[in-house]
């Protein structure tokens, strides 16, 4: 069985994502709600709640296939301050600086003989363009510098699961690790490589460019539900709006947004849209909060509070009847795809924030099916592969 450490592990969904078939051997994260989340889903016995930096290789049992890291976002975040990845050498680091613990702890596991097979790094798609691209090439040096050939994917968790969330996966893969042909490409997909991608690539040094890999990654089914499909009919912790409410929201909402609303009643069926509060031009020189709305059977992205974003309000729409309220603490769960069995913090807020920091949890499934698991298939049949054609697969 693959064993495994997950670092800013939240709620643990990564974990879930991996699934059954892998064995936690270690998990951290600072925030304590975070961790009684994950000690009443996976109990506290691989867990240590506490900051990063003060974590030592001593902590980290045995020799892990892979690390996992979901370090903070905010610095890189679109939607965040702006702060960036800070220096590995600086005193006081940014939140997103944590990062750089990370790679210092993978640095020590590779003086110990313990490097992990994988190292993976899920973040927000602004760290490919943050600081003019200076914060992906540090990224990338990291990788490089630990001797790990890595490629990057932008995932939109949109495709399993109906919410729109894209966020960046960078797999590296150590240097005496074989890799089958058959999970590397030639060049860039567009599918999981946008333009972002392909220019932070260009603006590497070259030595750094040599280590990567365009992953080769299948599309996925098609998604099983849609929005509508994940809505409680008798939601817990929440309650409907009044009707008053309702209507305030409807008259912040712009007439483009008033429109859709208009189509919804006419189809006579139940619609159900996610909407977000925004500040917009009011076409004056001023700026005023408008509530927009989409009925595309995906919600828009759960953030957090932190993240410079509101909490989403669903709108229920039936013929002439429209109700709102805002989305429930297990509806957004869902919408990360962790199922009903999975325990929530009692608190809306801290559970609301538990599902909009994390990762979707069948996208990790789909990376591990299709890339981490046939990589570490491939290395325990290494012993019956003769030379050169070991030489094919680690090149």
């Amino acid at each position: 069985m693959p064993a495994f450490y997950e670092f800013f592990a939240g709620g643990g969904m990564a974990r879930a994502g991996l699934g059954p078939g892998w064995q936690c051997l270690f998990a951290n994260d600072f925030d304590e709600m975070k961790g009684a989340t994950y000690a009443a889903n996976w109990g506290a016995d691989d867990l240590l709640v506490g900051d990063i930096a003060n974590v030592t290789t001593q902590d980290l049992p045995g020799a892990a296939d892979l690390a996992w890291a979901s370090s903070p976002c905010q610095d890189l975040s679109l939607a965040g301050n702006g702060g960036g990845l800070g220096l590995p050498d600086a005193e006081v680091m940014t939140r997103s600086g944590t990062f750089w613990r990370y790679i210092a702890l993978m640095h020590q596991l590779a003086q110990e003989n313990r490097a992990p097979k994988l190292v993976i790094f899920e973040n927000v798609v602004g760290a490919i363009t943050s600081h003019e691209g200076r914060d992906f090439s540090a990224i990338a040096g990291a990788f490089a510098g630990l001797g790990y050939r890595f490629g990057p994917l932008v995932i939109d968790a949109q495709l399993f699961v109906p919410q729109s969330r894209k966020r960046l996966f960078i797999i590296g893969v150590r240097q005496d690790i074989a890799i089958p042909q058959a999970l590397r490409d030639t060049a860039h997909n567009t599918a999981w490589h946008p333009t972002s991608i392909v220019s932070a690539y260009n603006r590497l040094a070259p030595g750094v460019r040599e280590q990567w890999i365009w992953w080769n990654l299948p599309a996925p089914p098609q998604r099983p539900e849609n929005f509508i499909d994940i809505i409680e009919e008798n939601p817990q912790g929440v309650n409907l709006h009044s009707q008053q409410e309702t209507q305030n929201l409807l008259a912040m909402m712009s007439q483009v947004n008033l429109a859709k609303v208009a189509q919804a009643r006419q189809t006579g069926q139940r619609m159900v849209g996610g909407i977000y509060r925004r500040m917009r031009p009011d076409g004056q020189g001023a700026r005023v909060q408008r509530a927009e709305v989409r009925f595309d059977d995906i919600s828009g992205c759960l953030r957090t509070p932190s993240g410079g974003s509101s909490r989403q309000v669903i709108l229920i729409v039936e013929g002439n009847h429209t109700e709102s309220r805002l989305l429930s603490p297990r509806e957004g769960a869902r919408l990360m795809g962790l199922d009903d069995n999975y325990i929530l913090p009692a608190n809306y807020n801290d559970a609301y924030h538990l599902a909009g920091d994390g990762v979707a949890v069948p996208v990790v499934r789909h990376l591990a099916a299709n890339l981490f698991e046939p990589i570490l298939a491939a290395n325990e049949q290494v012993a019956q592969v003769n030379p050169a054609e070991l030489a094919v697969m680690a090149n």
